[in-house]
């Protein structure tokens, strides 16, 4: 089966749909992203990354009539003992922002060595009939110990792969290697639910 020709990315994030819609176009050219659909707020609630990709994706595909892509992104550091992980968002607070969670988990980190860390996305696609499928994509690295890079969102100046940050590296490298696209990719592989 493959993914259905019309989806809607379950999120008001800018900077999350558009990594999504790039990504799409490499891995799905022929889906078409629906623009401009309107949904309450879903609270991510869930204890793991695949529950929370879950509950936003049911419920904008409830709230649409279209089939609903949602993702939810864990940073699991080893030193943290796998955190910041489903809280990775709110790491610095309910209203943090991507700069407040940086300094956050570098003051966390400030004077360890072990700074290994990965990225792990975990997407739903939610058809309007109800049936759903997941994938998973990992992104091993490591945190740096200070910000670099202009490029990215979130956490993508600290984390580094092969001696550079994903804010470093810019969009179109990011968007061929990162944890999303791995997502993404092994969605598209599998097609969709069955």
């Amino acid at each position: 089966m493959s993914l259905p020709r019309r989806l809607v990315v379950a999120t008001k994030n800018s900077d999350k749909v558009r990594e999504v819609r790039a990504i799409l176009a490499e891995v799905a050219p022929q889906v078409e992203m629906v623009e401009g659909g309107d949904w309450p707020d879903v609270a991510e609630t869930g204890a793991t990354l695949e529950e929370n990709a879950l509950l936003k994706a049911r419920a904008v595909a409830r709230a649409t009539g279209v089939a609903a892509l949602a993702d939810d992104t864990g940073l699991e550091v080893a030193a943290l003992g796998g955190a910041p992980g489903v809280h990775t968002a709110r790491y610095a607070g309910p209203e943090a922002d991507y700069a407040a969670n940086r300094r956050a988990l570098l003051a966390g980190l400030d004077g360890v060595a072990d700074r290994r860390a990965r990225f792990r996305t975990v997407v739903a696609l939610v058809l309007p009939d109800g049936a759903e499928t997941l994938a998973e994509g990992v992104l091993e690295g490591h945190i740096t110990s200070s910000e670099r890079g202009s490029h990215g969102f979130g956490y993508d100046p600290v984390f580094e792969v092969d001696g550079e940050t994903l804010a470093e590296m810019g969009e179109e490298r990011k968007n061929r290697i990162s944890h999303r696209a791995r997502a993404l990719t092994a969605l598209a592989a599998v097609g969709g639910p069955r």
